[in-house]
């Protein structure tokens, strides 16, 4: 029987012969297989590494290398014609000892941005409350009110608002049906001002969407419940969908600061890049703009540039600080 039990049966004996096959199999050795493993990871991280080699190649050329190259330039005299002359800390102690126009152009940035920030961000939210109750074609409505958004930011509807507010503009237009004369509120030093004001106010269509969005995630059962026990609509708004769209409302406002701070076509357009009248309209931008390819001061728009760093940094980081006090994400606040 050559050492095989009958009793076992063909699929014992397939199994053992099969077990027999795989003891005698030439193995390939571990360490060629470790190393087979290695050669595998390193090529997969050199195809990965290659194919962000062009997001390398912009993000040290386009960005960070503009940027190192900015930062030594905010030290130096440099007028893009002759070459850059180290001052040291000529420039800062300049802009903030000896340039009025600086203090006034943060004036008037900080005036735009404080007025115009909580202005839209109302007026963003309060129409997205309204979009939230059902409207039929609701899709049709957002992508109507998201346009200025895409827009407000153009050469073209900046034109077109000087023209508005201009003297012989639309609103006078209107005016002079109830007998009222008007004047030409782009050219005036009282009302300059407020017309980009109302022109960022009118760019509303990114934070609503955001903040539609956001009010669809809050359950409806929440106002059921509240409903059941007799709290009016504005008791819910209060005590539900304000505090649940709190993290939407932190996540809007530290972007339109930003946004807004770094607004610049606007002004250059209204005031013809001169930021008048009377620099009522000079934005921080823009008198940067003006010291670095108006002026060739290019050393001293360097340093304008990063002190504007500096100031988006420093408000961005209180909003996050303060954040922990009227912020709540879940149950905690």
């Amino acid at each position: 029987m050559s050492g095989l039990d009958p009793c076992r049966g063909p699929a014992v004996v397939d199994s053992l012969s099969l077990k027999s096959a795989v003891a005698t199999e030439p193995h390939a050795p571990k360490g060629r297989r470790r190393r087979t493993g290695v050669n595998r990871s390193r090529r997969e991280a050199l195809t990965a590494y290659v194919f962000l080699a062009p997001w390398f190649v912009g993000l040290f050329l386009i960005t960070i290398g503009p940027i190192a190259a900015s930062l030594y330039l905010s030290f130096t005299d440099y007028s893009l014609l002759d070459e850059a002359k180290w001052v040291g800390l000529d420039n800062y102690t300049t802009m903030f000892e000896q340039d009025p126009r600086f203090w006034t152009s943060l004036k008037v940035t900080t005036i735009y941005v404080v007025v115009s920030v909580p202005l839209q961000l109302g007026f963003a939210l309060g129409l997205a409350l309204l979009l939230d109750r059902g409207l039929r074609g609701l899709s049709f409505y957002r992508s109507i009110y998201y346009l200025p958004s895409l827009l407000g930011g153009s050469v073209a509807i900046a034109i077109l608002w000087r023209k508005i507010f201009g003297a012989d503009g639309l609103v006078n237009s209107v005016l002079g049906l109830f007998g009222i004369q008007g004047t030409s509120y782009v050219n005036n030093p009282d009302t300059a001002l407020g017309t980009l004001i109302l022109l960022h106010v009118w760019t509303f269509g990114a934070p609503m969407v955001i903040f539609l969005a956001g009010l669809r995630q809050i359950p409806r059962s929440y106002y059921e419940a509240a409903a059941v026990d007799g709290a009016t609509t504005l008791r819910q708004f209060k005590t539900i969908t304000l505090p649940l769209l709190t993290p939407i409302i932190f996540f809007n406002l530290v972007l339109e600061v930003i946004k807004s701070f770094q607004s610049f076509t606007q002004s250059f357009i209204v005031s013809n890049g001169s930021g008048g009248p009377n620099d009522s309209t000079l934005f921080y931008t823009l008198y940067l703009y003006v010291n670095g390819f108006k002026e060739y001061e290019m050393g001293y728009a360097s340093a304008l540039a990063w002190v504007l760093v500096l100031i988006i940094a420093g408000l961005t980081g209180v909003n996050f600080l303060a954040s922990k006090y009227w912020v709540f994400y879940g149950d905690s606040k």
